[in-house]
């Protein structure tokens, strides 16, 4: 009669906590690091919330974090603009709501205010029938949001339905009342073929 090997037991998040607590090689931390730097970048903060909440000690923690600095490997300047230019192309969000996510994130104001100015540099753009004044990175970025979900907009029939779904659906990204407004309407209005001057 053969006998099955017991099923190994699976380590508790404690002790995985107490293992990681003394482990004394710092390469081994810096590897944790990289490895969580692989799948996309992070601020500093992330980096060192990570390694901390995993039980690694402070001292190895804040040794890979300056390694890491020290590489360009981690960078909360190059982060933050990366963060909200990719947010801008990909999944639009306004400004209040992107300056609110990188503070989540542990990126220190002065770094996000240079995000946001150099963002705002880089996309300005006139306003639609106003070539003399220009349209926000706000405005630019609702339009957006609009445009990726146009299709199931365009199925409400009644216009004034479209603009309130138009506009709540800007309101849930944080963009503010004028900007949902102006673009909402606007929206409504290419959308029905009145053009955006009605």
């Amino acid at each position: 009669m053969s006998r099955t090997a017991e099923p190994r037991q699976r380590e508790t998040f404690a002790e995985r906590r107490a293992r990681r607590a003394g482990i004394d090689d710092p390469q081994v931390v810096l590897n944790v690091a990289a490895r969580f730097l692989e799948v996309r970048s992070r601020s500093v903060e992330e980096v060192r919330r990570h390694l901390l909440g995993s039980g690694y000690r402070s001292e190895l923690v804040e040794g890979a974090i300056d390694r890491l600095l020290e590489l360009g490997i981690l960078n909360d300047d190059a982060f933050a603009r990366a963060w909200v230019e990719s947010r801008f192309r990909a999944r639009p969000r306004s400004s209040r709501v992107l300056r609110d996510e990188l503070a989540r994130k542990g990126v220190a104001r002065a770094a996000i205010d240079d995000a946001m100015a150099r963002h705002e540099e880089s996309h300005r753009e006139p306003s639609p029938g106003e070539p003399e004044t220009e349209r926000s990175v706000d405005e630019q970025a609702a339009e957006r949001l609009l445009a990726r979900h146009g299709g199931a907009l365009r199925r409400e029939t009644d216009p004034r339905a479209r603009r309130q779904r138009a506009y709540a659906l800007l309101a849930r990204n944080g963009f503010d009342p004028d900007v949902c407004r102006d673009v909402a309407n606007r929206f409504v209005a290419l959308a029905s073929g009145e053009g955006p001057d009605q």
